[in-house]
């Protein structure tokens, strides 16, 4: 089996649970005993805690902050654990979610491993943008894409996951997940039901008085936490693909520069310090510019 895999996809469509079942899978070997926790074989590196302050608030079990990246020390951490024998069998996995936040100095370090990876190692990245992977990192892997679910089989998982839920706010997750199961629980959790509706609102009739941009800041709030400001603008994005499907063609190349300008945001996001009430403005701002795009094909 070829050592190096994409796991590419949506955010919150399953790909990290899917790594980690097929990590295990990958070092088991007949025989040999596993642990149903943690695995000594299998190496996960994600976003730590951002600073000593927020790592005691991981040990307290609170909420905490993560650093906006997977460090080089993290990468160099791992290949020092490399150059000893695996514990249990013969076979390593390393799962690295997400990929695509590896920093410069992280992502050049992992493509030595990759261009010489030991003996029964095998590398799963989770990528949700995997055009921000360096091309040498993709030439070396091979990509198992994860399908959008259908708005059935969301339902299905909001069903069990948050029963509580009613029918309308339901709905209003299966509309802003763009697929993604993962983003329409967040939906539910984060209550994003009142900054879609405005989102919805903005980009069909607009915004000339400034009116609604107010209520959407305002329903954002002052402090909100990176969780929400990012899921604020995954949310814009899914209210504009999902108005696009709807619109005359003529009117598509300028609700493009909507969509991709949130695509840029969402991208910046995680190296990036916005300041909250400016980008919440600016999203509103881009919803204003998709609505006026569209007015030729309603008039």
């Amino acid at each position: 089996m070829h050592h190096g895999w994409i796991l590419a996809g949506k955010r919150g469509i399953g790909k990290a649970a899917f790594a980690l079942q097929a990590a295990r899978e990958l070092v088991a070997e007949a025989g040999i005993s596993q642990p149903a926790g943690d695995h000594p074989d299998i190496i996960t590196l994600t976003h730590l805690p951002a600073n000593k302050d927020e790592e005691k608030k991981k040990e307290d079990g609170k909420p905490y902050q993560l650093k906006r990246n997977i460090t080089v020390d993290q990468i160099r951490a791992m290949q020092q654990r490399l150059n000893t024998r695996p514990t249990l069998g013969s076979r390593r996995a390393i799962i690295i979610d997400p990929a695509d936040d590896l920093e410069k100095g992280a992502s050049n370090a992992l493509l030595k491993s990759l261009e010489e990876p030991p003996a029964g190692t095998f590398f799963l990245l989770v990528t949700h943008r995997p055009g921000r992977l360096l091309p040498t990192i993709r030439s070396r892997c091979r990509v198992l894409r994860f399908p959008d679910l259908t708005d059935e089989q969301i339902d299905m998982v909001l069903a069990r996951e948050v029963p509580d839920a009613d029918k309308q706010t339901r709905a209003a997750a299966i509309a802003a997940s763009g697929g993604s199961p993962g983003v329409a629980l967040e939906f539910v959790e984060l209550d994003l039901g009142k900054l879609h509706g405005l989102m919805v609102q903005i980009a069909r009739s607009g915004d000339p008085g400034f009116k609604l941009r107010g209520m959407l800041a305002e329903t954002m709030g002052a402090r909100p936490d990176r969780q929400r400001q990012m899921a604020t603008i995954e949310l814009a994005r899914s209210v504009v693909a999902r108005e696009m499907e709807d619109v005359n063609r003529q009117s598509i190349p300028g609700m493009v520069h909507a969509h991709s300008e949130l695509v840029r945001l969402a991208v910046q996001f995680p190296t990036y310090n916005f300041d909250p009430g400016l980008l919440v403005m600016e999203i509103g701002t881009l919803l204003t510019s998709f609505a006026a795009s569209r007015e030729p094909a309603n008039g």
